[in-house]
């Protein structure tokens, strides 16, 4: 069944109004007809499933035959805490962390980081990454459509990981693989957890030093060192495993 994120503004108690480039990509290219069933998701978590009364050039309307809750999210909120990479490297980030089931993504600015992204290109590229996390979300059939915030400093993510229950970090130097799997069997019984994850040149030592003093929780992930695209996929792999019903 097709699925389309709608807001809470497009449905009634038992009609939901599709309209926009939807319109066109149910008319047009998926040459749905009256009477076919297509999900409205409200981006938060509840299925609208529905079924096409009427169809034109300019909206959609559907009959609500069914509201449920969406079956595709995690019981834990996962914030990924990436480090700036270079190049097109966050774009894959982003598609597979959010297939993955991950809450949030927070671009984060380290020391090792070689993009320099001014306020104007952070918004530029912001916006094209929340674009990516949407089409992932829809592609993954996703409950919500998960946030991409501006980049920010190291000391903001810190800030932002302060509100959450549970935070873990990576690092290359970290030993003991043994309480590292605890550790992150623990933050899967958690309500919300954030993954630090380093650019290619891994993380300062005194930035996971500062990690540590938060209560932040180093990790070892094994005796290979993982490319900054690979590591949060990695460990976001194993939540998504151990949390899955």
């Amino acid at each position: 069944m097709y699925r389309f994120y709608v807001s809470k503004e497009q449905i009634t108690d038992d009609k939901v109004y599709i309209d926009g480039t939807d319109v066109n990509h149910i008319k047009n290219v998926l040459r749905l007809e009256k009477g076919d069933w297509i999900i409205a998701c409200d981006k938060e978590g509840m299925d609208y499933v529905s079924r096409i009364s009427d169809i034109s050039s300019e909206r959609v309307v559907l009959n609500i035959e069914k509201v449920q809750d969406s079956d595709t999210e995690l019981p834990c909120k996962i914030v990924l805490f990436q480090g700036l990479p270079k190049k097109d490297k966050m774009e894959f980030i982003i598609q597979k962390a959010v297939e993955l089931g991950v809450s949030k993504i927070v671009p984060v600015a380290m020391k090792r980081c070689v993009v320099r992204l001014d306020d104007k290109k952070a918004d530029k590229k912001a916006k094209r990454w929340q674009t990516i996390a949407e089409a992932a979300a829809k592609q993954s059939g996703r409950g919500i459509i998960p946030e991409v915030t501006n980049p920010v400093s190291i000391k903001e993510a810190f800030d932002i990981a302060c509100g959450l229950e549970y935070n873990m970090i990576p690092y290359e130097l970290q030993d003991g693989i043994e309480k590292s799997r605890e550790i992150v069997k623990e933050g899967c019984t958690k309500k919300s957890v954030g993954i630090f994850i380093g650019p290619e040149g891994g993380f300062e030592k005194d930035e996971v030093e500062e990690a540590v003093s938060r209560g932040i929780k180093p990790i070892s992930l094994g005796k290979r060192i993982l490319r900054t695209e690979t590591a949060g996929i990695a460990v976001v792999s194993i939540m998504m495993f151990e949390m899955q019903d």
